[in-house]
This record gives C-alpha cells, structure tokens and sequence, in this order.
C-alpha cells in the first residue's frame, strides 16, 4: 500500500521528498525504489545538497571544474577542489554535504617564512598544494591560520589541524611543547600544548632530551597546561600528519577564527619541520 502510494506521487513532489533528506539517504532510495531512482539524479535534489555559496566555489575553482548535472558537481567537490588561487582545499563530506577547508602553508602567516635562511619553499609530489614551508632552523615557531565561519557549513562543530611532516634529519622540535590555540571572535582563545615528534623517538632526539633535560622541564611549567602529555601527531591516510590545534562552532552569525601553534620560549634551534596546512573539518 505504501509503495502505491509513493508511485501515486508526482516527481515535483517525490523531489521535494528527497531535498528533506541527505546525499547518503538520497541514494539509498535510489537504489531500492524504482520511483524515487527516477528524480534522484535529478539538479532540482542535487543542487539543495551544494553549500550555497557553490556558484562562488565554482567560479574560484583552479582548475575551473567541468560538470554535466549537479550531481557530479557534488562528486567532483567530494574529491576535493583548489580555490583562492590554489591557496585553499575545498573538499565536501560525501555523507553529509558539509564543508571541509584547508588553508595551504602560502595561506598561512609563518613568523620570517620569507626569510630564506629560516624557512624554505618548495614543491612536493605529495602535496595537494604547489608549495610546503621547510623549517631550515630557527628558535622561533610561530604559524597562524585565519577564517571566516560564513565559508564553513553553519551550526556544526568544527576541529583545526596542523598538517605537516617531519623531516629524518629534524631536531630541536619537541624539546618543548608548543602551545595550540583557537579563538573566535573576540572570544577568550582556548589553548593547549602539543609535541612536535613522531610516535617513537629517535636516538638523537633522546639524546637531546637528555642533555636538556632538566631545563626542559623547568620550561614545560611555564607553557599554558605544561607538564602534561600534550598533543602528538595522527597519522593521516594521504601519508601526512596532523596535530588537533583545537575545535570551535560554526554558527549562523559571521565570525573570525583564528588558529595558530606557536613555541617561542624554549629558545633553542629546532628545523626539519614541513608545513602543509591547516585543515579545518566538521568533528563527528
């Protein structure tokens, strides 16, 4: 009886029906109902799926995307797409429709990253981006990110990671723990501490700590939650890194955030770090 009725239904309405619903549920009905598989293609449904400012993401794509039907405009943002001049990753959560952005190293504000003797750029076959920074050595570390909530899906909660790697011949990184920091708005910014290390230590970096030991940890109780575990980078599926910086919500009212990671007490060198970006993605 039900089915009757849903084959009784105009397709105006059926799509209407399917607008309410989300990508993932949307081809589901597809693919076990023969009359919702007939307007489950269609721009009408796809298009209420696209952020709403998709005509912008478009026209600002690099390459400019090419697309038949709304629905592979939807696929193509799902794989990801370069806006901003190819200083921005726009890439859509192919359940839920919402955004993901992530701000290149060249979109970053790096402390003396034009300085030749401090930072390096260059290209790597890896990166979704035409450059990474290199940290050459310095004692100052201090990356910023900025981004306004209206480029963001509204109402969502919302995590920033440093993405990086970290060189074979790296030193000095994780003598101390840098502090992560997000703020929005004129709001109080929240902060934590994280290690810049891998999972397992290398020797040099043991003997590192040994020989620094005791001043490192009188500058662990200066840094804001200092003495504690602190945050280490995750593994990525792309073969990169990332460190949580910290999470805010996006809501209906425009708003700056900035986040950033910064170690500016240790004043030790430190190098061998590789920036990607930061990547701003909806926590589940």
């Amino acid at each position: 009886m039900e089915m009757e009725f849903i084959s009784a239904l105009p397709e105006d309405c059926l799509s209407s029906i399917l607008c309410f619903t989300s990508p993932h549920d949307a081809c589901r009905l597809s693919a076990v109902s023969a009359d919702f598989h007939s307007v489950a293609d269609s721009d009408t449904v796809w298009e209420n799926f696209l952020p709403s400012d998709y005509r912008r993401i478009v026209a600002d794509s690099v390459p400019a995307l090419q697309f038949s039907s709304k629905k592979e405009l939807y696929r193509k943002l799902c794989d990801s797409v370069l806006v901003d001049s190819g200083r921005k990753r726009l890439k859509l959560e192919k359940l839920s429709g919402k955004k993901c952005y992530e701000l290149s190293a060249r979109d970053l504000s790096i402390t003396w990253g034009s300085e030749s003797m401090y930072w390096a750029w260059t290209s790597l076959p890896e990166s979704r981006f035409s450059e990474v920074a290199v940290l050459r050595t310095m004692s100052w570390l201090e990356i910023q990110g900025k981004i306004d909530t209206e480029m963001l899906t509204p109402n969502t909660k919302y995590g920033a990671y440093l993405v990086l790697k970290i060189s074979d011949r790296a030193f000095g990184l994780d003598l101390m723990p840098s502090e992560v920091s997000v703020q929005v708005g004129d709001n109080e910014a929240c902060r934590n501490t994280a290690y810049i290390r891998r999972r397992e230590n290398s020797h040099v970096e043991v003997i590192q700590r040994m020989m620094y030991g005791n001043r490192t940890e009188l500058l662990k109780s200066m840094v804001v939650g200092g003495g504690g575990e602190g945050r280490l980078p995750a593994e990525r599926e792309d073969g990169w890194l990332d460190i949580k910086i910290g999470e805010f919500f996006s809501g209906e009212k425009s708003m700056e955030v900035k986040m950033g990671l910064k170690e500016v007490m240790g004043h030790h060198l430190k190098g061998g770090l590789i920036v990607h970006g930061i990547e701003i993605r909806p926590e589940n």
